[in-house]
C-alpha cells in the first residue's frame, strides 16, 4: 500500500526549475518507494547500492551516463558514488535548460551535502523527504498513544508489529553503520551512552557541559555528536528566539528525537500508555508536535523557521512558528481541558513582541476540535496541527 505524501508537488515543481534535484533524508523514510511510485514510470533507475552498479560508475563515469541519454534517471544512493557528481556537472553544464533530467537520492547529509555544493552548486534543488506527519493519509496514527509509540517512520507506522525488532535493528545499523561514515568515532559503546543520555532529555534545552561529564568526554566532542544526530536526522536542536539574530545563535537550543518512537525506545518506556501517563509523557507530546512543524516545512522544501522562547522569569513558549512577516506563538499540553494558566506564555509573548506577533495564539492539546479561548487565543486538536500550518504557510 503505497501512503500519498505531501512532498510531491513539492518535487513536481522542483523537476520544472531545475536540471538536477537531490532527494535527502533519513534511511527508511520511504524515498525509494516515493520516487518510484511518483516518477518510476517515466523515469530509469539505477541504485548504486548495487555493487555492480556502484563498481561500473566510478569506474567509467561517462560510460555508466551514457546509458541515459534520452530518458531522465533516478539514481538512488548517489552518496556511494561521489565522483560521478563532476561529470554529472559537466552534462548540465552543457544544457542548462534540460530541467528534470537528473534525480538523486542520498541518506548521509553532511559528506552528500559537501559534494553535492562543490560539484552542483546552482544546479540542483534540494529536498527533504522525512518520515510520516499524522495528516497524511493512511499513514497509520488513529491515537495519540499510537502516534507517539509506533512512530512515523513508515514500517513501524504501517505494521505496528514489527515495531520492536524494526527500531532495535535501526539504532543498530545507525550506530554501527551511519555514524562511522559521518564521523570517526571510535568508541561506539560511548557514543551510545551519549544517546541514551540524550534521550532522557528529550524537550529540554541541550546542556553540553552536563553531557560531557556525564559521558565522560570533551565538550567539543558532545557538540560534534549533537550535530551528527542533527545531519543523520535523527534528532533536531530547536532554537531560542530573539530579536537579535546574534543571540540565537549563541544561546542554548532544546533538544528533540525527530520520531517520537526513538525517546520511547531509548528510556525503556514499557508500552504505550505508560509512555504517555508517564514523567516524560509531556516531552513526548511536545517532541511530537516540534517534529510535525520540521516535517511541514520539508514538505514544502522549505527550512523550518521554529523557535522556543523563554523570558527571563521562566516563562516559556514550546513553539515560535514564523510564517511570513508574523510569528506565531504555539505552547504544546498534554492536557484535554485548556485552563487560562495555560495562556499566560502566549500572551506574554505577544505582548513582547508586539506588531510582530500573530493576532492570535494556539495552544495544541488533546481537546476534539477547535475551541476559542480567552484573549484572542484557541485551542486546536493535536492531529488537526500538520494541516493548520500547511494552510498557513502555502
Amino acid at each position: 500500500m503505497y501512503i500519498q505524501r505531501h512532498l510531491a508537488p513539492t518535487l513536481a515543481k522542483a523537476l520544472r526549475q531545475f536540471p538536477a534535484v537531490l532527494l535527502t533524508g533519513p534511511r527508511q523514510a520511504g524515498k525509494t518507494t516515493f520516487l518510484l511510485h511518483e516518477m518510476g514510470s517515466r523515469f530509469d533507475y539505477v541504485s548504486l547500492d548495487d555493487p555492480l552498479e556502484r563498481q561500473f560508475a566510478l569506474s567509467d563515469p561517462n560510460g555508466f551516463l551514457d546509458r541515459f541519454a534520452d530518458k531522465p534517471v533516478i539514481l538512488d544512493e548517489i552518496q556511494y558514488a561521489p565522483d560521478l557528481l563532476p561529470y554529472l556537472k559537466i552534462r548540465i553544464d552543457k544544457n542548462r535548460k534540460l530541467y528534470g533530467k537528473w534525480l538523486l537520492t542520498g541518506s548521509q547529509q553532511f559528506h552528500l551535502m559537501k559534494n553535492v555544493s562543490e560539484s552542483l552548486a546552482g544546479r540542483v534543488g534540494i529536498l527533504e523527504l522525512l518520515p510520516f506527519t499524522v495528516d497524511e493519509p493512511g499513514a497509520g496514527t488513529t491515537s495519540l498513544e499510537e502516534a507517539i509509540w509506533n512512530g512515523s517512520y513508515p514500517e513501524p507506522a504501517l505494521a505496528p508489529d514489527k515495531r520492536d525488532l524494526w527500531l532495535r535493528s535501526y539504532i543498530q545499523t545507525y550506530i554501527e553503520r551511519d555514524v562511522r561514515q559521518l564521523q570517526n568515532i571510535h568508541d561506539l559503546r560511548t557514543f551510545e551512552l551519549f544517546i541514551n543520555m540524550a534521550a532522557a532529555r528529550h524537550g529540554q534545552v541541550f546542556n553540553t557541559a552536563e553531557l560531557s561529564r556525564e559521558c565522560g568526554v570533551s565538550l567539543p566532542t558532545i557538540k560534534a555528536w549533537g550535530g551528527v544526530l542533527g545531519a543523520s536526522y535523527l534528532g533536531y536542536l530547536l532554537q531560542p528566539w530573539f530579536k537579535n539574530y546574534g543571540k540565537r545563535l549563541s544561546k542554548t537550543p532544546k533538544f528533540y528525537f525527530l520520531d517520537p518512537a526513538l525517546p520511547c525506545f531509548f528510556t525503556r518506556q514499557p508500552d504505550a500508555p505508560s509512555a504517555l501517563a508517564g514523567a516524560m509523557g509531556g516531552a513526548l507530546f511536545e517532541g511530537l508536535i516540534v517534529s510535525e512543524a520540521v516535517k511541514v516545512f520539508a514538505s514544502l522544501g522549505r527550512k523550518a523557521d521554529i523557535f522556543y522562547w523563554r523570558s527571563h522569569d521562566g516563562l516559556e513558549v514550546d513553539l515560535i512558528i514564523q510564517a511570513g512577516a508574523k510569528l506565531y506563538p504555539v505552547e504544546i499540553k498534554l492536557t484535554a481541558t485548556p485552563t487560562v494558566k495555560h495562556l499566560e506564555p502566549l500572551d506574554r509573548f505577544r505582548n513582547i513582541a508586539g506588531n510582530d506577533a500573530a493576532e492570535t495564539g494556539l495552544l495544541v492539546c488533546r481537546v476534539t476540535k477547535e475551541t476559542p479561548l480567552p484573549s484572542r487565543n484557541k485551542a486546536l486538536p493535536w492531529q488537526e496541527f500538520a494541516g493548520w500550518l500547511r494552510a498557513l504557510l502555502q
